[in-house]
Formats: C-alpha cells, sequence, structure tokens
C-alpha cells in the first residue's frame, strides 16, 4: 500500500502551497517518523521564502533534507520534532528532533535523528536547532567567568544566546533590542535589557544578532578595547557596511564569524555535529525557554502564514506548526 504524507513547499519566491508525497519504504537502519510539531527558522525561512538566497550560497545553504532548489521549488525547513513508527526497537515509539522540513511524516535514517530527553516536551524540542547554533557560537566565543556581555538582536537566535549566557556564573548579561516590548522576553530569560542608545558599554564581548548594519555599528561601540564582536546574523543578498575607522584600530577590536554549519574549531576535534545537538537538547529542559515560542497555527495554515511572517507582517521568535 503506498504511504501518503503531506509536505510544505516553496512553489516560488512569495508563494507556498502543501503537496502529495508517496513515501519510500524504510529500509534496514531506517525510521518512518510521524511528525507532531515544527518550527519555523524565521530569519532563514523567510530569507528563503522571499528569494533572497544568493546563488553563490545555494550550497553552503542547503538544508539536510531539502529537496529541490534556490530560489523555487524546494522543500526547506529543519526544526521538526515526532515519533518513530517504525524503526529499531530501541526508537520505535520515541519523540525525536531531526533537521527535516514541514511534512506529516517522513522516511530518514535511523541515525538523522535524535531522541529527546525526559522532561523535555516535543513543543519545546521544536528548538532544538536554534539552540545548537547559540551553542556552536559560545563555543566560538568562549566567553569568561565574569565576563560583561551583551547580545544586540532579541530574535530566536540572540535570545537563545542570552538564555545560555545566563546561567554563566559570575557573567553580566545585557539583551539590546530596538523594539521595548522584548524586555519581557529578556526578563523571562533571567538578563538585563536595554534599548540600543541605553546599551552599557565596556563589554569583553558583544554577539550580534539583529542582521541590521546598525545593530553591528552598535556592537562595536560597545566593546572595550580588546574586546570581540561574534557575527551571527545572517544576511543574505545585501552588502552591509562595517565601521572599521575611528577607535576600531586603536582599541584592538575584532570581528568574527560564528555559523552553524561547522562545528566551532574550539570543539570541533573532541565533538562532532551528533554531540552537539545533544547538548541543544539537553538544555532545552529549561521551561524558561517556553519564551521564545510565540506563535502557532495548524499545518494546514502554513502557506499562508509563511507569507505572513516573509512580508514583516507576524511579527514574533520561533512560529510552531501543530501536525
Amino acid at each position: 500500500m503506498e504511504r501518503v504524507a503531506r509536505a510544505f513547499w516553496l512553489n516560488s519566491p512569495g508563494h507556498g502551497g502543501i503537496r502529495d508525497v508517496v513515501l519510500p519504504e524504510p529500509a534496514e537502519g531506517e525510521v518512518v517518523v510521524r511528525t507532531l510539531c515544527s518550527g519555523v527558522s524565521r530569519g532563514t525561512e523567510a530569507l528563503v521564502f522571499r528569494g533572497g538566497v544568493p546563488e553563490s550560497q545555494y550550497g553552503a545553504m542547503r538544508a539536510p533534507f531539502q529537496e529541490g532548489d534556490f530560489p523555487g521549488p524546494v522543500k526547506y525547513g529543519y526544526l521538526n520534532v515526532g515519533v518513530v513508527e517504525e524503526g529499531p526497537r530501541e526508537l520505535v515509539g520515541r519523540t525525536v528532533f531531526c533537521l527535516f522540513p514541514h511534512q506529516t511524516r517522513y522516511v530518514v535514517p535511523a541515525s538523522a535523528v535524535t531522541p529527546v530527553p525526559e522532561g523535555v516536551p516535543a513543543e519545546r524540542a521544536v528548538l532544538a536547532g536554534t539552540v545548537e547554533t547559540a551553542v556552536n557560537a559560545l563555543w566560538d566565543a568562549a566567553p569568561l567567568l565574569g565576563d560583561r556581555i551583551t547580545v544586540i538582536g532579541a530574535g530566536m537566535v540572540g535570545a537563545s544566546v542570552a538564555a545560555l549566557l545566563a546561567r554563566y556564573p559570575a557573567v553580566r548579561v545585557q539583551l539590546v533590542d530596538a523594539d521595548p516590548a522584548r524586555a519581557e522576553l529578556a526578563k523571562a530569560l533571567g538578563v538585563d535589557f536595554a534599548l540600543p542608545e541605553e546599551a552599557e558599554g565596556e563589554r569583553d564581548l558583544v554577539v550580534h544578532a539583529s542582521a541590521s548594519e546598525a545593530g553591528l555599528a552598535r556592537s562595536l561601540e560597545l566593546l572595550a578595547p580588546e574586546g570581540t564582536v561574534i557575527e551571527l546574523s545572517w544576511y543574505g543578498d545585501r552588502r552591509i557596511s562595517v565601521p572599521l575607522g575611528e577607535a576600531f584600530h586603536s582599541r584592538r577590536l575584532t570581528v568574527r564569524s560564528s555559523q552553524v554549519g561547522t562545528v566551532s574549531p574550539v570543539r570541533g576535534g573532541r565533538r562532532g555535529y551528533a554531540d552537539r545537538l545533544a547538548l541543544a537538547l539537553e538544555l532545552l529542559a529549561d521551561p524558561a525557554l517556553d519564551a521564545l515560542v510565540t506563535g502557532e497555527c495548524a499545518f494546514e495554515e502554513l502557506p499562508g502564514v509563511m507569507a505572513r511572517i516573509a512580508a514583516g507582517e507576524l511579527p514574533g521568535l520561533c512560529h510552531r506548526v501543530r501536525y
């Protein structure tokens, strides 16, 4: 009997739809997963939906189980939580996370799913990919005991970084965003909040995740001498000016990129992708991270919802999709 699932596709930039998908029979070592919920990685998926991925980055931006090619038609996404219906005995019935697009059921190698720990609800586990990005960024940043740290941009990634930094001993963390409503988010995560013009200076480390030219400029302004900006923003096909005049050289400042596609060299020799993802899922035992989920819709509503997210009409952080 034919197994049929339903999947969300970007048919062309700005236009999404739901298609029927015929699933293959699972081979030995594969699992059949029924999706419980998925998450929209707002910044990246909005960029993909608008057709804003630069041609030079088509290969680098491919998701692990992407079908089709940029700018479309393409099936894209990577925050999926489901339950294993068929496969190895030790996985059947387990709730798992997978870097799979928005689809009702799917077949993947058993090695592609990571069991969700007891105590982490499926609804929160959709944040695993974003928290994994934050883990990698903090491996790159290597904050020290007592550091003064600012995170600029209280989106999904920035808020995840701030949430993890809140656990560091004696570290003073300030979350900065142009939207004063994000003060409530900062409070939920246990960190201070400031608008850009009110942010504290002389910071040892600034993590920039606002994806704005103004945010990057402000990041450099807030650094203490010898300080570092960890640049997490993804600008797509936009050109960004970086202010390297004034005190940039005299204060010996550093701008360093961080990207989740590669395990940080600081840990790369000892930790792999699976280790990093498993750690992210463990960290999601903290209920404070529920504050990062700010919207929800049914799977059937996703085409219209993605259009509103990409157009900026539906603000928020992680948007969860119910199945």
